[in-house]
């Protein structure tokens, strides 16, 4: 996934370096280069983030569970 936005970012950061003033090549590199690969990794990385989401849900369900055991002394 790392490897086709570092690619899209360096396709777009020579065509950015093409452009014929400084302006229209910092356009060019925001709205071709990291806008859409902000974009395609904040998708391609939802399911990821929502499977971190239940795994944290699940631990901290489970930590704020009663273990059962009794910490009191026999008498």
């Amino acid at each position: 996934m790392y490897i086709v936005a570092i690619a899209w970012l360096y396709i777009t950061l020579l065509m950015a370096a093409t452009e014929a003033s400084v302006v229209a090549g910092v356009l060019t590199f925001v709205f071709y280069g990291l806008l859409p690969c902000a974009l395609f990794l904040w998708v391609v990385g939802t399911p990821h983030r929502r499977r971190q989401q239940i795994k944290q849900a699940l631990l901290q369900q489970q930590l704020d569970q009663q273990d059962g055991t009794d910490t009191k002394p026999d008498q």
